[in-house]
Order: structure tokens, then sequence, then C-alpha cells
């Protein structure tokens, strides 16, 4: 070989080595765009999650002040309900006594009042016993109808038995030997009565 043709072959050598030198730095290129790309990826994923995980915490810290206040609300409401009822137990007959404190004033009236005027004293004590009745009424009590009416365990108590009367008379209050009381619906006390057999 000539010393030409091995110029030529050196410089075709020389061109093929820096042919292939560029491919492999646009190669290497080509590579670390991919692996930056895929690291920006990477990151953008990353920061997605920890976006995601705040958001998360967020909403589990604001649901926890949630659950937390309502527990509070609800043992205050406990607390002041416990009050109040221990109020009503202590306090509950201020009101029954407050509307009964007239009669008694007037009981001691009649009683400080020196007549001897059997007529004028039992007047008084009807209108003392007329006032307590309203009174009574005033504040839900009533008494329970007996007489004549059919007997009926869910307002009177048989304390007698009445036999002979007829037919017409079997199971009917023939007499009310104590008088029962209602307070609202509420049977207080049964009215104690003789029933017809």
């Amino acid at each position: 070989m000539t010393n030409k043709e091995k110029k030529e072959t050196k410089d075709e050598e020389l061109e093929q080595e820096a042919q292939n030198n560029n491919k492999h730095e646009q190669q290497q290129e080509e590579c670390c765009q991919h692996k930056d790309e895929g690291k920006d990826k990477h990151e953008e994923h990353k920061e997605s999650k920890k976006d995601e995980l705040a958001q998360l915490k967020q909403a589990n810290d604001d649901l926890k002040d949630k659950y937390l206040r309502a527990v509070a609300e609800f043992d205050n409401y406990k607390k002041r309900t416990l009050k109040e009822k221990a109020d009503l137990i202590l306090n509950g007959g201020e009101k029954t006594i407050s509307a009964i404190l007239p009669v008694l004033d007037d009981f001691e009236r009649a009683l400080n009042d020196k007549t001897d005027d059997p007529k004028a004293i039992k007047e008084g004590m009807e209108l003392i016993y007329k006032k307590f009745v309203s009174t009574l009424e005033s504040l839900g009590v009533k008494k329970i109808e007996a007489k004549d009416k059919d007997f009926d365990v869910d307002y009177h108590e048989a304390v007698a038995m009445v036999p002979g009367l007829g037919d017409d008379k079997k199971g009917k209050v023939i007499d009310c030997i104590q008088e029962g009381y209602m307070l609202n619906d509420k049977v207080i006390r049964h009215a104690k009565v003789a029933v017809g057999q």
C-alpha cells in the first residue's frame, strides 16, 4: 500500500471514528435527556404524592378537630342537663308551694277570726276549699269522677263489693269512699270505691 492509500485509509478510519464518536455522543445526550425526563417525571410524581399526603393530613386534622369539639359539646350538654335535673329535684316543688301559700294565708286568717257564727265559719271554709280546688286545677290536678261510672282498674280501687242491687248496678261504682286524683294525665291516687256485685 502506498503512502497515499495509507493516508486515505487513515483519513477514512478517522472519519469513521469521528462519526462513531458523534453517534455515541448523540446517544449519550438522548440517554441523558431520557434520564432527565424520567427524573423530572419522578420528581413530579413525588411532589404530587407529597401534596396528596398533605391534603389527607389536613383533612384528618379537620375531622379530628370536629370530633373533639363534638365530644366537648356533648360533655358540656351532659353536665348542663345533670345540673338542670338536680335543680328541678331540689326546686321542683317551688311552683306548687308558691301556688298553695295563698290558701294557707286564708286558713290562717280564718283561724285568727274570733267569730262564733257557724254559718260565717262554714261559708269561709267553703270559700277556702273552692280556692284550694281551683289552685290544684291550675297546677294540673283534677278529681277522678267515680260515682255511677263503670269500674275501671286504671282509675279505681275497689275496697268493698255491694251485692243484691240488680243487674244494672253490676260492675258500677256505687259509692266513692276516698276521692282519686290525676296530675295532668297520670293517676296520682286511685279513687277508693264500693262496687256493685
